[in-house]
């Protein structure tokens, strides 16, 4: 039974920092980009330039999951080795698409 006398393991001395403020302007960002997201094939929606069109929301995709890793799932304020492993599918990813784009070009 813990007394008010007793004291703590953990050191409350210090406030922890409220990140409310940067969640709320992170989300506000990923809301604008998906609204860019579903206006894209719209506007980009001719025959020749469908490259744009898909390079464009691969960098819209690409972005949102970045600020989702960095800010929701706290890796901005992991060590960086942490940062490297929570990468490992994107490492993974990017050599996929060269061994697709080696065979293409072959």
């Amino acid at each position: 039974m813990d007394h008010p006398e007793t004291k703590h393991d953990y050191d409350d001395s210090h406030e922890h920092d409220s990140h409310t403020g940067t969640y709320i302007t992170i989300f506000l960002v990923l809301a604008f980009l998906t609204i860019v997201e579903v206006y894209v094939p719209e506007v980009y929606s001719s025959e020749w330039n469908r490259h744009t069109k898909m390079l464009l929301l691969v960098i819209l995709a690409v972005s949102k999951a970045a600020l989702v890793g960095m800010f929701f799932m706290h890796l901005k304020w992991e060590k960086p080795w942490l940062k490297w492993i929570a990468l490992m599918p994107a490492y993974m990813g990017v050599a996929t698409v060269i061994l697709m784009l080696e065979t293409v070009y072959r």
